[in-house]
């Protein structure tokens, strides 16, 4: 499948799956309430499918417009009741149950992101070993004492298996802002504590690679720049590359390993390379111009070729999966949800006081993006999107904002203080200010799609 059927199919997906466990949340509750089901929509807009069903004859649709949806209960301030159904109406159910149908849609979303994250700490998360290369001369991480092979243990007293535990663990230390204290093994098998600063990072390096401004990247095996599979109708193959070939050196700068061969491929996205081959005991001068991918600062150079055997080994040698049995995995999976909840919730109120660009606040159009990414590396990686986005969705309708289930939660607050509804004309000012809030959020996050889209 094309990469951009892949995007909206997977966009799709996602959406329609979150969607209908956050709506679905809302349902049972009221259901269980007894308040009436007038109508379950996926999407908004003119209905695409409709179908009622059951004793209520609830019609179930699939409109048009695709990002969102909604359950429509009977209620007395949009139409007249019969008094046999008065009971059922959800305006006229106690405070109680409101606020229960109300907070069913956002945990309905922080449970399937619980069970999500807990089929995938017990199946395996697969990722690479946290083990350092060597930090650039006057980067942090070199000022901190980080050294080539030194394997990161720890962030902030939290454990780290893979370079991703590192990466989210620095991104809740970079909101906070000044120093963490990493835990780290070296080489030889010593421990020790080194102080790593963060304070050169900028509110909008967290929407960038931090980690390559920290002056962190992953250890790469010293083993000599020996090719696989060349790809068929690949940069390479076109040039003439074959299996076997050991690439010593580039425009007539030598190199030694693998790493330095792809670093120098990939930082020359359409121009010509001069690579010096080794092929048996004949040395060959081979032309090759690496296919561009990427856009800005994400434009990298392939050649479309395989690394050979030992560089693989080393790979397989530096990679690991995390499991947890059945039972550890029930709090690993609490805590990642809550982490991700505190941590979305930190980073819109720096947002608000200015201490984060607003360049991280995503649209549709990045979601897509990411969807797709993400649908092409594997269910694993999907079903991790899929979590992450579970939580964001119930994040976003706990807040404060007529039209959001948060702000219905505060309508009812308000009603319990003072022992009576809020009035109308308070609610009816109160979506204004709503719709005002949640237009500017929708102005920004396609504001920063599009330029994704052109800066790359």
């Amino acid at each position: 499948m094309p990469g951009a059927l892949v995007t909206i199919a997977s966009f799709l997906v996602t959406v329609g799956v979150l969607v209908v466990i956050h709506e679905w949340g809302h349902f049972a509750v009221a259901r269980l309430a007894g308040v009436k089901i007038l109508r379950f929509s996926v999407g908004f807009g003119r209905p695409l499918w409709i179908r009622r069903l059951g004793p209520d004859r609830t019609e179930w649709v699939i409109a048009a417009f695709p990002l969102g949806g909604f359950v429509k209960m009977l209620d007395s301030r949009e139409g007249e009741v019969a008094p046999s159904e008065r009971s059922r109406a959800f305006d006229l159910q106690p405070v109680g149950k409101r606020i229960a149908v109300v907070l069913a849609g956002p945990a309905a979303n922080f449970i399937a992101a619980f069970f999500l994250y807990w089929g995938l700490y017990v199946t395996g998360l697969p990722g690479v070993k946290p083990v350092v290369g060597d930090p650039p001369q006057a980067s942090a991480a070199a000022a901190a004492g980080l050294a080539n092979g030194d394997t990161i243990r720890a962030v902030g007293g939290e454990p780290t298996a893979t370079w991703t535990d590192v990466r989210w663990l620095l991104l809740k230390e970079a909101v906070r802002g000044g120093e963490v204290a990493i835990e780290l093994e070296s080489a030889g098998g010593g421990a020790t504590v080194r102080s790593l600063d963060l304070s050169s990072l900028t509110k909008d390096d967290l929407d960038r690679d931090f980690l390559q401004k920290l002056g962190l990247k992953a250890f790469t095996p010293r083993v000599p720049a020996v090719l696989g599979r060349v790809l068929p109708g690949g940069a390479g193959e076109r040039a003439g590359l074959r299996d076997g070939d050991r690439v010593v050196a580039i425009g007539g700068a030598p190199v030694a390993t693998w790493g330095q061969f792809t670093a120098r491929v990939r930082a020359s996205a359409g121009r010509v390379l001069v690579l010096e081959v080794e092929r048996g005991a004949d040395r060959l001068a081979i032309s090759a111009v690496p296919e561009a991918t990427g856009e800005g600062e994400a434009r990298i150079g392939l050649l479309k070729v395989e690394p050979g055997p030992e560089v693989r080994r080393e790979w397989e040698r530096m990679t690991t999966t995390v499991r947890h049995d059945p039972l550890a995995a029930i709090p690993k999976a609490a805590h990642r949800v809550w982490d991700l909840s505190v941590f979305s919730l930190r980073m819109l109120g720096k947002m608000l006081l200015g201490q984060v660009s607003w360049k991280n606040l995503s649209g549709p159009i990045t979601i897509a993006d990411y969807a797709g990414q993400s649908a092409q590396m594997g269910w694993v990686s999907f079903a991790g999107f899929l979590a992450l986005v579970s939580v964001s969705l119930g994040v976003l309708n706990l807040l404060p904002i007529p039209l959001l289930d948060g702000g219905h939660l505060v309508y009812y607050s308000a009603e319990i203080v003072k022992g009576s509804p809020v009035s109308e004309r308070a609610m009816e000012i109160g979506q204004r200010i709503g719709l005002a809030i949640l237009a500017g959020l929708t102005f920004f996050a396609f504001y920063n799609d599009i330029n994704r889209l052109l800066t790359g």
